[in-house]
């Protein structure tokens, strides 16, 4: 029978757990404010449990003072893992912001569930809707997945940060305006097309109260464009998933 030192053991667990601790923050259901902060931990242990056997053998940190700088690179590794599979929510979260106001919704405050801060109606819709969509898909399962897999290609104490792989994180980080934009502008452009024509209206004809008109006809046409283009989101949001996760693997392997 082959005994495995106390030690070993303990130093195996944090690492493994680390990087899923790390991902437990940021990634998308996994990180949601609504699961208790017991559930989390007692998830972690579980899956770091199961994973230890298969793993055990690949964990080698000989020297003692290479040890906390190996579980602050797991926890970054998951903390990138994290935020890249979340770039979507963000995505949709700065979409909503911004559809909210010119829609006419800025004065309409909510509690979000994810963020725990009183928000306008659309990005609450943005969410719930987006959220609806990833645990239909089965996501959650895709990021599990990818966790588990990353410790086959990437042990445990053999990852070393670069500055390519902050780089990238902060690349992805930016890209949240960019698709932010992209779901935002079918009903953006209708709203801004509106506010064109209401503007050479009044200039045509200062008597119409177009102060009055032009913010139900904004968000009439808002929530018009809004439902005809909810058909496409399936789709569109699998391609976004599928990038956001393909962004996860890649910043593994920079690391």
């Amino acid at each position: 029978m082959i005994q495995i030192p106390l030690i070993h053991i303990i130093v195996g667990l944090l690492l493994i757990s680390v990087r899923l601790s790390g991902l437990m923050l940021f990634a998308p259901f996994f990180g949601s404010s609504v699961i208790p902060a017991r559930i989390k931990a007692i998830f972690v242990l579980v899956v770091s449990l199961l994973l230890f056997p298969g793993l055990e053998a690949q964990i080698h940190i000989d020297q003692i003072d290479a040890f906390p700088i190996a579980v602050f690179a797991e926890f970054l590794v998951g903390v990138g893992m994290g935020i890249t599979t979340n770039l979507v929510f963000e995505a949709v979260q700065m979409t909503g912001q911004v559809l909210g106001v010119q829609m006419g919704f800025s004065l309409v405050n909510i509690l979000d569930p994810e963020s725990q801060i009183d928000t306008t109606v659309i990005p609450v819709f943005y969410q719930s809707i987006t959220m609806l969509l990833f645990l239909q898909m089965d996501v959650q399962y895709w990021v599990l997945r990818a966790v588990i897999n990353s410790y086959r290609y990437l042990p445990p104490g053999t990852v070393h940060v670069s500055g390519l792989f902050t780089l990238n994180i902060v690349n992805y980080t930016g890209r949240i305006f960019e698709l932010g934009v992209q779901i935002a502008a079918p009903v953006l452009a209708a709203t801004l097309a509106a506010d064109l024509v209401m503007g050479m209206l009044g200039r045509a004809s200062p008597q119409m109260p177009l102060m009055m008109l032009g913010p139900g006809v904004k968000t009439l046409l808002g929530l018009f464009i809004l439902i005809a283009t909810l058909k496409y989101w399936p789709d569109i949001f699998r391609r976004l998933f599928m990038e956001s996760m393909a962004a996860g693997e890649r910043i593994l392997h920079l690391a």
